[in-house]
């Protein structure tokens, strides 16, 4: 049948839709985990009220390093990340019956694997916890933490599967709401439980209980909805299944390249706990931390997390051409929404950090180490964004090597980063992770570009200068803004509030305004969102 005019469709009205599809994807997934976000930010608040930054709750932040390194490993995301490739080429195949099969015998794997290693590492904590000294000057602690901590990775595990199952059926609200009753247990819990504990370890106890809680909750919650798919998970064990194997050849490479960028993590909070101070340095990069991965959750997270199937999807198809096409338009994406994000986060990073942080055990000069390091951090969130998406498109194409590779490579160069950063003081640290991210995302994207190209890559190098130029200006409006009405207001709660929110309003406006008038269609893409009409193509 010969195609009219009309019902041809041009590449760039193609790429328009999908772009278009991404966006409105990611925008439903970023609403999501914005609640969570925001209860995980609230989380930190009740965590900063009650423990501050100094003193034992570093013996907790070195704990939970330990059980998060091994869940990097061999959980949740790594299975993830090997599985959802798989799961999607069976189904794209037709193969649903066997698809369903291979999932439930990796559950049952991951809940005999990870439970022996969770053993394991429960008896051997004593040794492995040594190497961090005596963070929080108590060292025994730290050791009784890590052991209430651990059974988090088994269960972080099999919510990995039913993550990815979800995803792969292009569900994306529940798991990112799933978290959002883990913030509110771990929340809760420590409300509830602190003003009724009197000893600072026994309230240290009580929290890591209700993160084990929190993450039984958060694995229980999205299993209902799993009945309303086209499949469900049984007991059964079929380790025989090419398809089984190949899910765990291919979680290697993912389970190093994750495991390593954790890693790079545990040697920075190595050199805090033991080469700065025990006391403050670990826990207030940790503090830092959070805030600095906000919008990378808000929107780098949401971005890959929806692309990631289709990127499956089409590799799994051969269509290299929309590969390329889903990409380009994954890493514009990204830069429009983090590059501002990176912007007013080095503009206002004190009072960001005081309106959060700044009260009960939390003290002002505790504002100034966290505020140094979350402009550190921030210097690296764009290319963290794009590392996380080139990432996640190797193990789409199921080239894993390639990002192990690289993430070998990261580690090796944050460690000696590290050494020369940390004479600059603590914030030297969120420096180097910085830096060791520009380096590692520049080297993933030449290697993609080898592997299967990338299309636009002048175009797409113009686009980010632009968006660079718009996030300047909403940046700079932002401090002038907060400036004038901080001196006009004062300190209090309220006024810090109005006058932080009034910058990020402003910010926005600017921003969008500057890229609209630079043209940058990624903007047209959002606001696309708001039309109630589907695009043809999405009608399957």
């Amino acid at each position: 049948m010969e195609q009219t005019p009309e019902t041809q469709m041009s590449p760039l009205s193609e790429e328009s839709g999908h772009s278009r599809r991404i966006a409105r994807s990611a925008a439903v997934f970023s609403l999501a985990t914005a609640v969570s976000r925001v209860l995980g930010l609230v989380r930190e608040m009740v965590s900063a009220y009650y423990f501050g930054v100094a003193g034992k709750i570093n013996a907790f932040t070195i704990a939970i390093q330990i059980p998060n390194l091994v869940r990097a490993l061999v959980a949740d995301a790594a299975l993830s990340g090997a599985f959802v490739p798989v799961f999607s080429e069976l189904l794209e195949r037709g193969e649903k019956q066997r698809a369903w099969r291979v999932a439930s015998t990796l559950l049952w794997l991951t809940l005999l694997g990870l439970g022996a290693v969770t053993a394991l590492f429960i008896l051997l904590a004593p040794l492995i916890m040594r190497p961090f000294g005596d963070p929080g000057g108590d060292f025994d602690l730290a050791v009784g933490l890590s052991r209430v901590l651990f059974p988090t990775v088994v269960l972080l595990g099999l919510s990995g599967i039913v993550v990815g199952i979800l995803n792969t059926y292009h569900h994306f609200a529940l798991p990112a709401l799933a978290p959002v009753a883990w913030n509110l247990a771990i929340i809760l819990g420590l409300v509830l439980g602190i003003p009724r504990v009197e000893e600072e370890s026994a309230e240290l106890y009580l929290y890591a209980a209700v993160v084990v809680l929190g993450t039984v909750v958060l694995l229980l919650l999205p299993v209902p909805w799993l009945r309303r798919l086209d499949g469900s998970l049984t007991m059964v064990v079929d380790w025989r299944d090419p398809a089984v194997r190949r899910v765990l050849k291919l979680m290697l490479p993912v389970t190093l390249t994750i495991g390593l960028i954790n890693v790079s993590f545990f040697v920075d909070m190595l050199f805090a706990s033991r080469l700065l101070d025990p006391e403050l340095a670990p826990t207030a990069i940790d503090k830092a931390f959070r805030l600095y991965m906000l919008p990378q959750g808000l929107f780098g997270v949401a971005v890959v997390t929806v692309l990631f199937p289709t990127l499956a999807r089409l590799s799994a198809r051969g269509e290299e051409a929309g590969l390329r096409r889903a990409l380009d338009g994954g890493l514009r994406q990204i830069a429009f929404l983090l590059v501002p994000a990176c912007l007013v986060s080095l503009a206002l990073a004190d009072p960001i950090v005081r309106l959060v942080y700044e009260r009960g055990e939390f003290t002002s000069s505790d504002t100034t180490v966290v505020a140094d390091c979350l402009q550190a951090f921030s210097v690296g969130l764009v290319f963290n964004g794009w590392m996380l998406l080139l990432n996640r498109s190797f193990y789409a194409i199921q080239s894993n090597w390639i990002p192990t590779s690289i993430a070998l490579g990261t580690v090796g160069l944050n460690a000696a980063l590290d050494a020369v950063f940390y004479r600059l003081g603590i914030w030297g640290i969120p420096l180097a992770t910085a830096t060791v991210n520009v380096l590692g995302a520049a080297a993933l994207l030449v290697l993609m570009r080898r592997r299967v190209g990338l299309e636009h890559v002048g175009r797409t190098i113009a686009v980010v200068a632009r968006i660079a130029v718009a996030g300047a200006a909403g940046a700079a409006s932002a401090l002038g803004v907060w400036y004038g009405l901080d001196d006009w207001l004062g300190r209090s709660t309220v006024a810090q509030i109005v006058s932080l929110g009034a910058a990020l309003v402003a910010a926005g406006l600017v921003y969008a305004g500057v890229a609209r008038a630079l043209g940058i269609r990624e903007l047209e893409a959002l606001l696309l969102l708001r039309a109630r009409r589907l695009d043809p193509t999405e009608r399957r």
